[in-house]
């Protein structure tokens, strides 16, 4: 039950951070869930940093948490692929 939980949580940041990034018609829902769990792990180690919590669990803090991680992860992402061209 707890992957399930990352899943859908992972979907529910990835979705909103692709939003906020203008990325969404990019990408589909595997990216947007990869995004979302990894952007979690980011945003909770940003939050570490700065001496508050990170991921707690399914509640609306994390979420944030979770979104921002993501956004982060977007927006180096997007800087790598740029210099790429």
């Amino acid at each position: 039950m707890n992957i399930f939980v990352w899943i859908i949580f992972g979907a529910i940041a990835g979705w909103i951070a692709s939003i906020v990034m203008g990325k969404n018609k990019k990408m589909g829902a595997i990216a947007n869930i990869v995004v979302g769990i990894i952007g979690a792990f980011i945003g909770g180690y940003i939050m570490d940093f700065f001496g508050a919590e990170g991921v707690t669990g399914f509640n609306l803090p994390s979420l944030l948490v979770a979104i921002v991680g993501a956004v982060v992860l977007l927006f180096i992402v997007g800087l790598f692929s740029r210099r790429r061209r």
